[in-house]
Formats: structure tokens, C-alpha cells, sequence
């Protein structure tokens, strides 16, 4: 893993000067572009993340997204709640092409990958009413 934690993206032209970018900012656009996709319901973040939001020290929009530099690539973990009835392998889909292609644009990243993590499915409220109904 690299030492400094940012990405070098001053390839082309060094006479002009340098550029990096932070994983955070990966973290911030894969999170948005996540997030664009019908069948998505939200990001799930782990404890620290969620603590840290609550205090006010992180923004929401990296929620639920882990950006792993490694020396031969990028990995992109995404964590999701899909929504109840869509198909999670054709939304899983749509999000990973969604990353790739927005930080494509964005930033002129080839990631390694994208892993999508369907962490849970979120019922709308009269479908839950109904479900939770139909256990008693």
C-alpha cells in the first residue's frame, strides 16, 4: 500500500505541476454515483463512519464506500440497501457500471474493481405494514 495515501495523477505533463487526489474524493464520487441508481435505497457506513458523521466530522456522501489503494490498482468497495423487489444482480450491475464510468470521467481512474455488498433490503413502509401483518 502507498505510503503517502494519495493518488498521483500527474502522468502526462510534469512541466505543469502536480496532481493527486484522495481517496476521499474517490470515496465521495463512487458514493454519489451509487447512489444514482434506481434500486438503491441507501449507503450503509460501519460504526466509526456513522459516529464520526454524528459528530459532524465526515461527510455523508463517502458513506458506505471503501476506497483500498493497492501498487497494481484501485479497489472500490460499495456497501448498499437495495430496495424490496428490484433485482439485486441487475442493480449491482448498474452500480458498478455507474462507478466505473463516473470515475472514468471524473477523474481518469481505471479502477481494479468494484465489489457491491447488498448489506440489506429496505421495505417501503405500506409493504411492511402488510408483511409485518401477515406474521401475527
Amino acid at each position: 500500500m502507498k505510503d503517502n495515501q494519495l493518488i498521483d495523477m500527474s502522468h502526462d505533463n510534469v512541466d505543469l505541476g502536480k496532481v493527486e487526489i484522495s481517496p476521499e474524493v474517490i470515496e465521495v464520487i463512487a458514493g454519489l454515483a451509487a447512489s444514482e441508481i434506481d434500486g438503491v435505497a441507501t449507503m450503509r457506513g460501519n460504526f466509526a463512519s456513522g459516529v464520526a458523521e454524528r459528530l459532524g466530522r465526515k461527510s455523508t456522501h463517502g458513506k458506505g464506500v471503501k476506497v483500498d489503494l493497492q501498487d497494481d490498482g484501485i479497489n472500490v468497495d460499495v456497501f448498499v440497501i437495495t430496495n424490496y423487489g428490484v433485482s439485486i444482480p441487475d442493480v449491482c450491475k448498474k452500480v458498478q457500471e455507474n462507478i466505473f464510468q463516473t470515475l472514468k470521467n471524473m477523474t481518469a481512474i481505471e479502477l481494479k474493481g468494484v465489489n457491491v455488498h447488498v448489506v440489506g433490503v429496505q421495505f417501503e413502509e405500506s409493504k411492511k405494514e402488510e408483511i409485518e401483518g401477515n406474521e401475527k
